[in-house]
């Protein structure tokens, strides 16, 4: 059966569904305890939120399934992943530089270059695109797998032969944070909280297994193209995704599940859940034609780039507006607002869903006067 270039309805709303949750965790309010499946794992383990990022990889994979095609020339080909990669990169520079100056003894002084940070989400975004890119257009499907089992297998072997000897799975004796260390170094960093402990969760070597979503997010959209909307594609999909699953949890005793790594075990773990979640999405919108709930998401995904800098942007903007000399907008809304209303962890829930739905606004307006922002 050859690949139709039929849109399938499915894969659009799997990524807005992804840049909706994702808004959600990125947002949750202040003033007490995050809602628990808004935090992302200590360090071993899985939640939730730790879903969200790999799904957007794998949203990107999805998106190259349909766009491989179009390019008539390599040139073409590279000027165009070259000119993404680099936007997408800077754009992500740019936006945790931003707003350029904090505050400082009652006024305001600048954020030197010298302390922002080089690596984050749309900066591994567009290095696991444009490797991603490169090895499903010029490389066969089963090219792509074997390269996918070497980019995991090598990323163990770096953590467990180049890592410090009885640490080469912690935050500070893996192979990893030594490597950025050593190359971007310690100030370039993410410091949680501001703190001194300099670890950068979106580090270089650990984007090797990111740029694995991609592939398998790519993989998925070309088999769900070829199979068609029916029942053997859907049953596909939830085998494929149990495989992997199942693989990842027995994997997991040796080489632990750990977001903030991207430890092997993690991608095949995301990974066997989106293509669950991908064969169920399929089976409601594409064969039992479901479309309650489905133009929600849409909303989200014809602008996802746009909508996601929209969210990140604000946010900051809202912790640097003052209210009284201590208080940020942002903590003010939580304490007057939110937490009196619903008090705890439930308060920085709604809070989040309210700011996410503030962000499908923009979203929606942007889609009813058909203005797509692109790359």
């Amino acid at each position: 059966m050859g690949i139709t270039t039929e849109r399938f309805t499915a894969l659009d709303v799997f990524r807005g569904m992804t840049l909706c949750f994702m808004i959600i965790v990125n947002a949750p309010g202040s003033d007490a305890d995050v809602w628990t499946p808004l935090d992302h794992a200590a360090w071993f383990g899985f939640t939730p939120t730790d879903l969200v990022f790999p799904s957007f990889l794998f949203a990107v994979g999805n998106a190259l399934s349909f766009s491989k095609n179009k390019f008539e020339t390599n040139a073409a080909f590279l000027s165009k992943i070259v000119k993404r990669t680099v936007i997408i990169f800077l754009l992500g520079y740019l936006m945790y530089w931003f707003p350029f100056f904090h505050r400082a003894n009652g006024g305001w002084a600048f954020n030197p270059l010298a302390h922002t940070r080089i690596m984050g989400v749309l900066q591994r975004i567009a290095l696991c695109y444009f490797f991603g890119a490169l090895v499903v257009h010029y490389c066969s499907e089963k090219a792509a797998v074997i390269i996918s089992v070497l980019l995991l297998t090598g990323y163990w072997a770096f953590l467990r032969f180049f890592g410090e000897p009885g640490r080469e799975f912690t935050m500070l004796g893996n192979a990893g944070t030594r490597l950025d260390i050593m190359i971007m170094g310690n100030d370039h960093l993410y410091h949680d909280k501001g703190g001194p402990i300099a670890f950068d969760p979106e580090g270089l070597l650990s984007t090797m297994t990111g740029i694995v979503n991609v592939i398998a997010g790519f993989l998925a959209g070309a088999f769900i193209q070829k199979k068609g909307k029916n029942y053997e594609a859907v049953a596909k999909l939830f085998i494929y995704g149990g495989l992997l699953v199942a693989a990842a949890l027995f994997i997991g005793q040796f080489f632990p599940i750990a977001k903030k790594l991207w430890t092997s075990s993690f991608v095949l773990l995301t990974v066997g859940i989106d293509l669950s979640i991908l064969g169920l999405l399929v089976y409601l919108i594409e064969i039992k034609h479901l479309q309650r709930g489905t133009k929600f998401f849409l909303v989200f995904g014809r602008n996802p780039l746009a909508i996601y800098l929209l969210s990140e942007l604000l946010l900051t903007t809202l912790q640097l507006i003052w209210v009284g000399a201590h208080l940020s907008f942002y903590d003010w809304i939580n304490q007057v607002f939110y937490q009196p209303l619903f008090p705890g962890a439930t308060g920085t829930l709604v809070f989040a869903i309210s700011y996410m739905l503030l962000c499908w606004l923009v979203a929606y307006v942007l889609d009813r006067k058909r203005i797509y922002i692109k790359i």
